[in-house]
């Protein structure tokens, strides 16, 4: 598990960890309320924010306030979940106060809710609340699929039972999508908007905006600050997002590129926060029946034609980016491995002969949307550089409306309609969920199927049942030696989530999951 802070804990979690054979460091301490470094914070006050990466599913006024459809993916504005992964990566205690497994398979966890949690009405969160959230979410939210059953063991406490064991489940509960709903049926949970989060829906404009305003009695004393929030929907954007920062209509803009940042270094009454290694994109290369990508030497072409340096370089300013290695973990993750194999022309060529193409090749269309300011010069770096391998790569840019439908298709290779050669923006999360996402039945592993990913898999059950860090993470890294040998996605290059700001915007920094953003102890200064 992450490390934390042994200070932290009381000697009731100290208690826990041993009676659960887990060590300390798997029972991460609460979020606490108290004073925020610097300034005395101030009360009240309104903060108007736009955000340049949506990533959302198209919604309409009759599902905008439901957390897998809202404006931003800034969910906890209005809704909490179990955990929250804090700016270091780390997990921690929110709705739930004790999370722990009831046997050495990992596959069920006992959760011990916070009890006088109020959702916006004043109606008290219980296990009904929760369990019937998770009933929803099993079926809403991939990372939820792992979910077999939930039991209500009492009031406050429930029981998860998980198809495979996860030694890394609080992670999971912490999931932007795993907001806790109240209790409905569940063609209407969620849709009235109605969480326990610091800030309640005043007003929703589908994909647009969505203001709020405080929580008076959310569980975090003494929190938020803010009297009312507006978050403006600017996906694509950026010019006018950063023109309506210019001209004071907004107070703060999330997620620009190295190239909006030049742009506003100098102006005084501004700053930034950066969130390390924050994100990166995936590039799905299906493998069905007549898709080039089914032969191996082509994906390894491919990967080894892109130069990865040059698009840090031009995309991110070569400061705020970072080479990727063909996984879905960041940089800045302790797991990560790094690639042996760099940019090699020669080699590429090679490989493309051998497959039966010593002119080169044209590849499908790439499809790619917009979901981050600095997309079309990422993809268009790209496609100039595999030129010299002689791979011909057309682009085509989709409007981020429907996008996630289009580049998924069916997503059933028996129906004969396959998933896309597109691209995805994919954020920043811990190895349990990151390398899960090459399952062969994934879109993003394009349908990855063979005695490698056999191998793969079995690799990832045995860490899913490791407890120890040392042990899990040398599995971890055969994993991804796996990957940059199989190549069943690409992933070349990510970037770090840049934030910008008026100096009267007090406590605002940017998190590395963009998704995990709080506006609890926000505040404005004079």
């Amino acid at each position: 598990m992450m490390p934390f802070d042994r200070r932290e804990f009381s000697r009731s979690a100290a208690a826990l960890a041993a009676a659960s054979g887990l060590p300390v460091a798997a029972l991460a301490q609460a979020p606490q309320a108290g004073k925020p470094k610097g300034p005395t914070p101030q009360r009240g006050g309104q903060l108007v924010v736009a955000q340049c990466s949506a990533n959302r599913r198209t919604a309409s006024a009759s599902n905008a306030r439901h957390p897998y459809f809202f404006v931003d993916l800034s969910t906890r504005v209005a809704y909490n979940c179990l955990t929250w992964v804090n700016e270091n990566l780390e997990w921690q205690y929110e709705l739930a106060r004790e999370i722990v497994p009831t046997d050495d398979q990992m596959n069920v966890w006992d959760v011990s809710l916070r009890e006088g949690v109020l959702f916006h009405d004043g109606r008290e969160m219980t296990s009904a609340d929760v369990a019937a959230s998770f009933e929803a979410h099993r079926t809403g939210a991939v990372f939820a699929t792992q979910i077999q059953k939930i039991e209500t063991l009492g009031r406050y406490k429930l029981r998860f039972f998980l198809k495979e064991g996860n030694a890394e489940f609080p992670f999971v509960l912490a999931e932007y999508q795993h907001g806790i709903m109240q209790a409905d049926s569940p063609s209407r949970i969620g849709l009235n908007g109605i969480g326990t989060g610091p800030f309640k829906f005043v007003a929703a404009d589908p994909n647009r905006s969505a203001t709020f305003e405080r929580h008076d009695k959310y569980w975090r004393k003494g929190f938020p600050y803010l009297d009312r929030l507006e978050i403006h929907n600017r996906e694509g954007q950026q010019e006018a997002a950063l023109n309506g920062l210019r001209a004071r209509q907004f107070d703060a803009v999330l997620t620009i590129d190295s190239r909006g940042l030049r742009q506003l270094q100098r102006e005084s009454d501004l700053d930034f926060s950066v969130g390390r290694g924050s994100y990166h994109f995936v590039i799905q290369l299906p493998k069905h029946p007549g898709s080039p990508f089914e032969d191996r030497r082509i994906r390894q072409a491919l990967a080894l034609a892109i130069d990865r340096e040059a698009i840090v370089r031009i995309a991110y300013g070569g400061k705020y980016g970072w080479v990727g290695n063909d996984s879905h973990l960041v940089s800045t993750d302790p797991s990560f491995l790094y690639r042996p194999a760099k940019r090699d022309v020669a080699a590429a060529r090679k490989l493309l002969a051998e497959a039966g193409y010593p002119k080169g090749i044209t590849l499908p269309t790439l499809y790619y949307s917009p979901q981050l300011p600095e997309v079309p010069i990422y993809f268009q770096v790209l496609q100039q550089t595999v030129k010299e391998a002689g791979i011909i790569l057309p682009l085509e840019e989709r409007p981020a409306d429907g996008y996630a439908a289009f580049r998924t298709g069916d997503n059933d290779l028996s129906k004969g309609k396959f998933h896309k050669f597109a691209m995805t923006a994919v954020g920043s999360r811990n190895p349990g969920i990151s390398l899960a996402r090459m399952r062969g039945e994934f879109v993003e592993s394009g349908h990855w199927r063979g005695p490698e990913q056999d191998r793969y898999m079995d690799l990832y059950r045995r860490a899913m049942v490791t407890r120890d860090d040392t042990l899990r993470k040398r599995l971890y890294h055969e994993m991804q030696g796996i990957l940059q040998q199989e190549v069943p996605a690409i992933l070349p290059a990510g970037g770090d989530s840049i934030l910008v700001k008026r100096k009267h915007v007090q406590n605002l920094a940017y998190h590395p999951q963009i998704w995990s953003i709080r506006f609890d102890e926000v505040w404005r200064s004079a």
